[in-house]
């Protein structure tokens, strides 16, 4: 299954005998709660996860937005109707950023049959699709966890990459440079790495730039087919996004992904001891 699908063609899935399981994980870093939005209105049967406790440990030395473990996030999943072999399609209400924090989640724990909605809810709404209020009972799944499906990186390991491969920084210019930090205590990057923001792998619609536009934009950050290559944001979560966009552009697959430092900032300012480049360059 390709990362990313159609509004058409997951209404087309929707309309078969057996449709996927489809999750909404509307999420914003300041709010508001996007289970709010989800009680308003949601495509039909989808359930609802939630980012900051669905999709994550809590808050610590590892990060805002740990990595789940294991049995957890199967109990998560298998009780939204998450199977070993059912397609799973996944959205929020922006540009896919945060979607593609489950997405990653799904394949890192061995599911290879999941994909972001394109556009996500907002596209949807927009062609005039059907939503309900309806919360489905979704029958329970029967997903195995198996971690480490995908490549993840600890502090050290992002440090070495950021010297010898390429580290990708997802966040906003502003928080890269360090002209603000509006959630980390301290503001900066990663010595050596390069600013690649989340919101460029979308056009203005909320819809992800083609494979061809994906591929420039990473090779114009030195990201070539054979290159090592990684990425982070502040927590983990939009930072999965780099990943999704890389396979999308061709530069990775299924079987060669980039890495995630899953802690991302919010664990690397967690030791004092760790240096943080300010300015443009990647220091």
């Amino acid at each position: 299954m390709r990362p990313v699908i159609s509004t058409s063609d997951l209404a087309d899935l929707l309309a078969t005998g057996t449709p996927p399981t489809v999750l909404d994980v509307r999420w914003r870093l300041t709010g508001p709660p996007g289970r709010e939005s989800y009680a308003e209105a949601h495509v039909p049967g989808a359930v609802f996860l939630d980012v900051d406790t669905d999709l994550a440990s809590e808050p610590g030395p590892g990060g805002r937005h740990p990595l789940p473990e294991p049995e957890a996030l199967q109990r998560t999943l298998r009780a939204a109707g998450v199977g070993e072999s059912k397609p799973v399609i996944v959205y929020d209400d922006a540009d896919g950023s945060v979607a593609a924090r489950a997405w990653w989640l799904l394949r890192w724990s061995g599911h290879r049959q999941v994909a972001v909605l394109d556009g996500g809810f907002a596209a949807w709404l927009a062609e005039g699709r059907p939503v309900t209020r309806t919360v489905p009972e979704p029958v329970r799944g029967d997903l195995v966890v198996r971690p480490a499906a995908l490549p993840v990186l600890d502090a050290d390991g992002a440090a070495e990459l950021a010297r010898h491969g390429v580290l990708l920084d997802a966040r906003a210019p502003q928080r890269y440079t360090g002209e603000t930090e509006p959630v980390d205590p301290r503001p900066g990057h990663v010595p050596g790495a390069v600013n690649s923001p989340f919101t460029a792998h979308a056009g203005e619609d909320g819809r992800w730039r083609s494979p061809e536009e994906l591929a420039r934009h990473f090779a114009g950050l030195g990201v070539g087919p054979g290159t090592p290559v990684g990425a982070y944001c502040g927590s983990g979560v939009t930072a999965c996004s780099v990943v999704l966009a890389l396979e999308l552009s061709g530069l990775r697959d299924q079987d060669r992904p980039a890495a995630l430092y899953a802690g991302s900032w919010s664990n690397w300012v967690a030791d004092p001891g760790r240096p943080a480049a300010t300015g443009p360059d990647p220091g």
